[in-house]
């Protein structure tokens, strides 16, 4: 007998289905379709794993960290040498007063610089530290240093400006008064208190063709090798401004003027040169007639 229409059809059907649906699988897994392939990625290796770990861990420490606090490095001092310090340490054993118009130093020499001048007077603190005819002394509360030879134990008595400077003589130089060729009066009241008064003087320079007071006769150049008498010269003309006229010193680069008289010696900058810096000679300006003398 043969089977029913039904098996017959089952028997060639369900080959075929299976046939027909490995070759679909097949030409899928061959042929793109039109749906994109998922892709996926590889696995991590160990090490990226590791520095990912350590990130983490890295990132969990930050947060946990205390804010840095920034300190700003201290600002600096004075020098010591400066201040008052060295002084307590040397001890200050006194005082002493300057018995003339005294420059005040910043070393014990007389071409150190001068950062003022005390007046005939003035009492100042001493320590027993001397050194080149200098002492050191507390002045404003710095170490400085003064001529000692014109400090003394005992307070000076006071004196006018024309009797502490003696006399002053109008009588022609013994040298000659060829200096005095185009000079006004005062430079030529300078010129013959200064000649008989400080023998020391090599020589007087006086008008010249320039600008300034020397051309105008209004000054004098009194040369001079010993620094010791050169601020002799330059204290006594200050203190006998009115009587001469004066109205300018300069000295080894220190100038000191009527109009700003209570500064003292000032500091000038440098020329240059040791005569146009005046090291070598004691400059004198004058008003032209208006000395006493």
């Amino acid at each position: 007998m043969r089977p029913p229409l039904v098996a017959r059809v089952a028997r060639i059907a369900v080959p075929t289905a299976v046939i027909m649906a490995f070759g679909v699988g097949v030409a899928g897994a061959v042929m793109p379709g039109d749906n994109p392939q998922l892709a996926y990625p590889a696995p991590a290796s160990t090490s990226s794993l590791s520095e990912a770990a350590g990130r983490g861990e890295q990132l969990s420490r930050d947060a946990n960290r205390r804010p840095v606090k920034v300190v700003s490095a201290p600002k600096p001092t004075s020098s010591a040498s400066e201040t008052i310090a060295p002084l307590l340490r040397l001890k200050i054993t006194g005082s002493r007063y300057a018995t003339t118009d005294l420059n005040v130093r910043t070393e014990p020499s007389g071409d150190a610089t001068v950062v003022a001048e005390v007046n005939k007077g003035t009492k100042l603190a001493v320590t027993k530290t001397i050194s080149n005819g200098f002492r050191y002394v507390s002045y404003r509360d710095k170490g400085r240093w003064v001529t000692n030879k014109y400090l003394s134990d005992t307070r000076p008595t006071a004196t006018t400006s024309s009797s502490a400077g003696g006399g002053i003589s109008g009588a022609p130089c013994p040298g000659g008064s060829s200096v005095e060729s185009g000079l006004t009066p005062d430079a030529i009241r300078v010129h013959r208190a200064l000649c008989h008064r400080y023998p020391q003087i090599r020589s007087f320079l006086g008008r010249r063709t320039s600008s300034g007071y020397h051309g105008e006769g209004r000054a004098l150049d009194c040369m001079i090798s010993d620094s010791t008498v050169g601020w002799e010269i330059a204290r006594w003309v200050r203190a006998n401004a009115k009587s001469l006229g004066a109205m300018e010193v300069i000295y080894r680069q220190q100038i000191w003027t009527v109009q700003r008289s209570s500064e003292g010696w000032r500091p000038m900058s440098d020329r240059g040169s040791p005569t146009a810096n005046h090291m070598d000679h004691v400059h004198v300006s004058v008003y032209g007639n208006s000395g006493t003398a």
